[in-house]
């Protein structure tokens, strides 16, 4: 999975084959942007600070963002040292061109996380941990059988249960397929690190689960429909949902908040209030404005499945959008989840 969504990544449009919810609506980058103006401040208005996305896609999100950062927090705006965590040379380009002009800033790109230069920090990842490569294991009548790929299909073999998961210890029927994504829990500890040395904030946005789940939720989408997993490897963007509660328990020692569905958490940013600001300046683009806040918010369509999961240190006050949901030091939600 890791090799096939590096070649597909670095020759392919991905942009073809799936539409995130930055290409959806300007709204999307700009309530994030709104987000960050406002973390910043929480943090102490520290300047410099870095400014992070990680897997930036075309740039839309932080173009929308940094716009909106300097119309409404020109102070945050100056303080901003963007930089941009994505491996892929051809995306580089595109987002280098999403970025120009006056009112946007120089980003620097980075292959990971760990050459972003010291110093506080609020970073984003839209859908980041998605295309992570993960593991499979399917329950069998004598154990624990891994799946892998051999000479182009799938084979199982012998293995064990991964001792840190979350459902580790649950009855599980014969036939169940558990996922998980070790450079997902990788990427998550290595920013809770970062963000407990030099305070710091961060939302994980994609689509996922919040609770122990079984099922193979591994896909391939190619010209916008799924495809193979196993056909051409590199020519296809292959997925699977985000573990949102083995997350949460892989970012020790900072404050950890939802996760909640993005729909809520836009509704809590006021996606209402900039549509209808939006309609009014454009009115015979109402529709699709209407439209698209629903696409992006409406629990039938990205508004339930997509989860948001927010992680600070040195932050004065909740983050906004999580209105309450912050997780207590035992691990548990006010609404009796757990960590």
């Amino acid at each position: 999975m890791a090799r096939a969504n590096a070649a597909y990544y670095a020759g392919c449009d991905p942009f073809a084959d799936f539409i995130t919810s930055p290409e959806i609506s300007q709204m999307f980058g700009e309530l994030l942007g709104a987000w960050v103006a406002v973390a910043w401040g929480q943090l102490g208005s520290p300047d410099p600070f870095m400014l992070v996305e990680a897997g930036p896609g075309r740039g839309t999100l932080m173009a929308d963002a940094l716009r909106l950062v300097r119309r409404v927090a020109p102070a945050c705006h100056r303080a901003v040292r963007l930089h941009l965590i994505e491996t892929s040379p051809r995306l580089r380009g595109v987002q280098a061109h999403a970025l120009e002009g006056g009112t946007l800033l120089p980003p620097c790109w980075h292959d990971s996380l760990a050459t972003v230069p010291d110093g506080p920090m609020i970073l984003l990842a839209n859908e980041f941990l998605d295309a992570l490569p993960i593991r499979q294991f399917t329950r069998r009548a004598g154990g624990w059988e891994e799946r892998f790929v051999h000479h182009g299909a799938f084979v199982g073999a012998p293995a064990s249960f991964p001792a840190t998961h979350p459902a580790r210890g649950r009855a599980v029927p014969e036939g169940a397929v558990l996922e998980t994504c070790q450079p997902a829990l990788d990427f998550t500890q290595a920013l809770a690190a970062r963000l407990r040395r030099w305070s710091g904030a961060a939302l994980l946005i994609d689509y996922g689960y919040d609770a122990p789940a079984w099922g193979d939720s591994l896909q391939a989408l190619r010209d916008g429909r799924p495809a193979d997993l196993l056909r051409d490897p590199g020519t296809a963007d292959l997925t699977a949902h985000v573990d949102f509660r083995s997350i949460a328990q892989a970012a020790h020692g900072v404050d950890v908040w939802g996760s909640v569905p993005q729909g809520r958490f836009l509704s809590a940013l006021g996606l209402a209030a900039r549509c209808a600001r939006l309609e009014r300046a454009a009115p015979d683009q109402a529709a699709a404005t209407r439209d698209a806040a629903a696409r992006l918010a409406a629990p039938e369509r990205m508004g339930q499945l997509f989860r948001v999961l927010g992680l600070a240190a040195g932050l004065a006050g909740d983050l906004p959008g999580f209105a309450g949901r912050r997780m207590d030091d035992d691990g548990t939600t006010p609404n009796g989840g757990t960590r």
